[in-house]
């Protein structure tokens, strides 16, 4: 088989080119199982752990009774308005206030959403069963913009993103020269053009968060870009083009999983440790206390971040001025940049500059996609048309519906419904019968919507006086280290990122955007890569049952395989300028579309209705529904995933076999091949 790789592309140069193959093969599964890693180890359960919990008041059994079972650590104050404080400066996750005749708990849904929706539920069971009358006050409630607490994390990606792409592209622009004097001029220039167009595009445009902080948020989204593309551009500068893979890893792939947008305190410990070091979580709590704490306790994140621009600069100034710049290229590198007299310097430093403004120009445009298509689709979820059943009849079925859009099906009996909650083709059902009524929940089928659910249902029941008793019901019970369900959605990164990127990076190792064996090298590829991705999820991290573990592993080779073919051949078509349109189309188009763990319905009806034409919201259904609905409701994102490998497949192919073949510089696809981590929503 070698042998005959060798023969196929002679252009690789014999047993060298198919060993640049395997190494470039493997630098892409490498990437692709620490991205699967980082991402669903840090984010699969997130549970309380030494979250900051204040008290005042006699001791409470209430309190007692929760810290016994939720990792809280808790901290007296002195009186009701010094704990109340505190959780408006966005110190705590939440407060008991005990009284003699009743208590307050204090939730604080901004500090973390998710948070809220295990305090709450605890304390309340906890004071019931102890005959405790107690009342919920929120402080820093969220917006109607903002429901979830998503838009810090969605504000994230762009500046993140944007900074280090900034870094990157200015160094291919300049051809590898590491430093310069106006190296970091150019990039906080940058930072601010960047910050300017998200928080235009996210607050002004898409109105995630109001008007009134784009002032306050403007100066946070420069420091953050800054702080990363100096720290990035300061790596390349020491270690050369390794710089770019070492930001990618350090920022992204490791920093970008524990930023804590859904809570730092609800992260494994060390992976709360990690992130403190890193740009991400400190950028996330700064952006979040300047939204909802009025900028309190940001001290930390500032230095941190000040800190990591300041040493950047400093790096770019010792080797642009104390030690002049020069290319990191090897000497016998044909990119090395030949030394030039007068006239001929002055034009190549004209083309660099050129160069430079037209990379930048393509960075802003990413940016500017990043924040406007994730920040659109996720901002604020909201159900429209939900599959849900009933049995029986009820006024507070359209009591509830009032307030949530559900699309209802009716079933003759409990039985029936539960059935339909088995293929995966209701979110819930109410069951109503003699005067009682029970709602049922999947929480299987979505993390949102058995609360959304629940909240309604319990409004409607206290406004008409109905008595109403909510339960789950899960075909298949989920994963104990995923209680929330976001497995499924975190995994499908890696494989959409491995997919483009197997394609990417052939085409670089071969010097060709195809070749004759291109397609059974990506087959294989997507083979072992989907074994990878499952056993590390599925045996390493227990992020879904192990009976599973067989199914599961041709989903993910498929979906890997549909998205290297479909890069392939736009790569073919386009050159290396076709992995930004894979890009565009799998990450920044097909992943805000697929629906992820809340579920399609939870989707603007743009997104609703692009997701099926694109293979990462089919990819998601039949990961998600093949390993906890049994196969069920799966068949057209089945057959659309076939129907894309197919197509692809014979025209790969058609194109694999065209002796005419240009050669593809190998630097040109370098930055393309800067988009590795991108997807890695924090």
């Amino acid at each position: 088989m070698a042998r005959r790789l060798a023969q196929a592309a002679p252009a690789t140069g014999g047993r060298g080119g198919v060993l640049k193959i395997v190494a470039a093969l493997a630098v892409v599964l490498a990437a692709q199982a620490l991205l699967a890693l980082c991402l669903v180890s840090a984010q699969q359960l997130l549970v309380p752990r030494n979250m900051p919990f204040g008290v005042t008041g006699p001791p409470s059994p209430v309190v007692a009774e929760v810290a016994s079972r939720a990792g809280l650590e808790l901290t007296s104050y002195p009186s009701e308005s010094a704990v109340t404080a505190a959780a408006d400066r966005g110190e705590l996750y939440g407060a008991y206030i005990a009284e003699s005749s009743s208590d307050t708990l204090v939730v604080v849904p901004a500090k973390s959403f998710f948070a809220q929706t295990e305090l709450e539920p605890a304390f309340l069971a906890a004071a019931h069963k102890l005959g405790r009358p107690v009342t919920v006050r929120e402080v820093a409630p969220l917006t109607s913009s903002d429901p979830v607490g998503a838009v810090t994390s969605l504000l994230l990606l762009p500046l993140l993103i944007g900074g280090y792409l900034a870094a990157v592209l200015v160094f291919k622009a300049a051809h590898g020269v590491a430093a310069a004097p106006w190296r970091a001029a150019i990039l906080i220039g940058y930072a601010l053009v960047g910050a300017l167009l998200t928080d235009l595009i996210a607050g002004l445009g898409i109105g995630a968060y109001s008007s009134s902080h784009f002032w306050p948020l403007l100066p946070c989204f420069w420091l953050i870009t800054s702080a990363v593309a100096l720290a990035a551009a300061a790596l390349q500068a020491l270690v050369g083009k390794l710089g770019t893979l070492l930001v990618a890893v350090l920022f992204i792939v490791i920093g970008g999983p524990p930023a804590g947008g859904l809570g730092t305190y609800l992260l494994p410990v060390y992976w709360r440790n990690i992130g403190v070091l890193l740009p991400p979580q400190n950028a996330v709590t700064l952006v979040n206390h300047v939204l909802y704490f009025d900028g309190n306790d940001i001290a930390t994140p500032l230095i941190v971040l000040f800190l990591y621009a300041a040493a950047g600069t400093a790096v770019i100034a010792w080797f642009g001025r104390i030690r002049p710049g020069r290319p990191t290229t090897g000497a016998g590198d044909p990119q090395a940049p030949s030394p030039t007299p007068g006239n001929a310097a002055g034009t190549d430093r004209r083309r660099a500059m050129i160069g430079m403004l037209v990379a930048l120009g393509v960075c802003a445009v990413m940016q500017s996609l990043f924040a406007t298509t994730y920040m659109s689709a996720g901002h604020a979820p909201k159900a429209s048309n939900l599959p849900f059943g009933a049995v029986g009849s009820s006024p507070l079925l359209a009591a509830a519906e009032k307030n949530i859009s559900l699309k209802v099906t009716q079933y003759p009996d409990e039985a029936a419904a539960k059935t339909a909650m088995d293929e995966a083709r209701i979110y819930g059902a109410l069951v109503s019968s003699g005067g009682s009524n029970a709602l049922i929940v999947v929480p299987s089928m979505s993390d949102l919507a058995p609360l959304d659910l629940a909240v309604h249902f319990e409004e409607a029941a206290r406004s008409t006086g109905q008595k109403l008793k909510v339960q789950q019901y899960t075909p298949l019970p989920l994963a104990a280290k995923d209680p929330f369900g976001l497995v499924q959605a975190l995994m499908l990164v890696p494989l959409l990122i491995g997919g483009y990127m197997s394609s990417t990076l052939l085409m670089a190792a071969t010097g060709k955007a195809a070749g004759r064996w291109r397609a059974a090298q990506l087959a294989g590829f997507a083979v072992i890569s989907g074994l990878v991705i499952d056993l590390i999820v599925c045996y390493w991290l227990e992020g879904f049952p192990s009976s599973k573990f067989w199914i599961t592993w041709p989903i993910c080779s498929l979906i890997v395989a549909v998205v290297a073919f479909v890069a392939a051949i736009l790569q073919k078509l386009l050159g290396p300028i076709g992995t930004l349109v894979t890009v565009v189309l799998m990450i920044l188009l097909g992943n805000p579309s697929s629906g992820g763990a809340s579920g399609v319905p939870y989707l603007p009806d743009f997104w609703r209705d692009l997701g099926p034409y694109l293979p990462p919201r089919n990819g998601y259904i039949l990961l998600h529904h093949t390993i906890y609905f049994d196969g069920h409701g799966t068949s057209q994102a089945l057959i659309n995933l076939l129907i894309y490998l197919g197509v692809a497949t014979a025209v790969l192919i058609v194109l694999d076999l065209r002796r005419t073949e240009a050669t593809v510089p190998t630097d040109a696809t370098e930055a393309a091949a800067v988009s590795v981590p991108i997807g890695a929503v924090p």
